[in-house]
């Protein structure tokens, strides 16, 4: 009885602590938390080990067709594009339906025969597809990924990593048609010129309830295991997480979610504050002052944070209180992070003066000082 009293305070004095949260997703074979602006991996659990990625593959396939396909292109189907097993969106041989409706099918319903519709489209097999999406992986710096398969059904040289399908979703979720699609949880498609209506349903069940959740993919095959990729945006800040060979992905999604937004701390931006010369004014110059902005930051980096301030030399009357003047970028190593206006903090006005020269002589003052 002692002994389960004593457990018992322990484990509530861990929550009071601030351990009321799991900082391991212990199902994961993989996994990684990545906050795609500061590029830091937040936990992860053996990030870089290769292994088979399922149908989260259809990240790269759709944003491949999202960054080079008209998606108003009608495809017509052939038997070549639907001779594929596994989920499927329905695709007869005939059919005729756009890229568009091609990537929901993709990425809602993780459609098979969608994946290889895209694929033989654009490069005629899906072996010459696989090649853009390993000339697209490098460009992205995903280093311990081969892609063989554009829909991730299982292939000994078909892997990936937590980390690099991290990466991979960053990029991805920067494309405003791909973050659109992999966010909608219902869609009509309409094929063969509206002759054909069919809806498809997300299988993201995050999106119905994690605050926060807009993406992106789930992915299963006996050997891959269950794998998902998801995004979750909470206080303007963004986390990716990556889970495979995951048996409980939802509830581990969650709990790294939970653990990560509580490694964010607000925080106050430096203000900027600057002394701008004004020629044709009474006023000699003028001072001016970025907006406050208030972020929330990863703790322990806000130290890091660099400024790079955009003003003109000088300013020409009129000025009016409040006036655009310039902005200030907030920088953590190589990312802007936030950007804020600098404001003129009072008016400069005209001096009434038809002399020329008086004007001049001022701007040559200012370019000799």
């Amino acid at each position: 009885m002692i002994k389960q009293i004593l457990c018992f305070a322990l484990v509530l004095s861990l929550t009071f602590l601030g351990f009321s949260y799991k900082t391991e997703a212990y199902s994961a074979a993989s996994y990684c938390l990545y906050d795609p602006l500061l590029k830091k991996v937040i936990a992860s659990k053996d990030k870089d080990r290769r292994l088979s990625m399922a149908s989260t593959t259809k990240i790269m396939t759709a944003l491949i067709t999202c960054e080079i396909c008209d998606l108003s292109d009608i495809v017509e189907v052939t038997d070549k594009m639907i001779a594929v097993e596994g989920s499927s969106i329905g695709l007869q041989v005939g059919d005729k339906i756009s890229y568009k409706d091609l990537l929901y099918g993709l990425m809602l319903e993780s459609g098979n025969d969608a994946a290889l519709c895209i694929a033989v489209s654009i490069s005629g097999s899906q072996e010459d597809f696989s090649i853009l999406m390993n000339q697209k992986a490098k460009l992205i710096g995903m280093k311990n990924s081969n892609f063989v398969t554009p829909n991730g059904l299982d292939d000994e040289n078909h892997y990936s990593t937590a980390y690099d399908m991290a990466l991979l979703s960053s990029y991805a979720m920067n494309n405003k048609i791909f973050s659109n699609i992999v966010s909608t949880k219902t869609y009509k498609a309409i094929y063969n010129f509206g002759e054909k209506e069919r809806t498809y349903y997300n299988h993201n069940r995050l999106l119905s309830f994690l605050d926060g959740a807009d993406g992106i993919k789930t992915g299963f095959t006996k050997k891959s295991g269950r794998c998902l990729v998801s995004s979750c945006k909470r206080n303007g800040v963004r986390l990716i997480a990556v889970t495979l060979n995951d048996g409980n992905d939802w509830q581990d999604h969650k709990n790294l979610y939970e653990y990560g937004f509580k490694q964010y701390q607000p925080v106050v931006l430096p203000k900027i504050v600057k002394y701008i010369s004004v020629t044709g004014s009474s006023n000699k110059e003028i001072r001016a002052e970025s907006k406050q902005k208030n972020i929330y930051f990863y703790d322990g980096l806000y130290s890091n944070i660099k400024t790079k301030v955009h003003l003109p030399r000088f300013l020409y009357s009129p000025i009016k209180k409040g006036e655009k003047i310039g902005f200030v970028e907030y920088y953590f190593e190589n990312s802007v992070i936030e950007t804020a206006d600098i404001l003129a903090c009072e008016d400069a006005n005209v001096i009434k003066t038809e002399n020329k020269e008086f004007i001049l002589n001022e701007i040559i003052k200012i370019f000799t000082m």
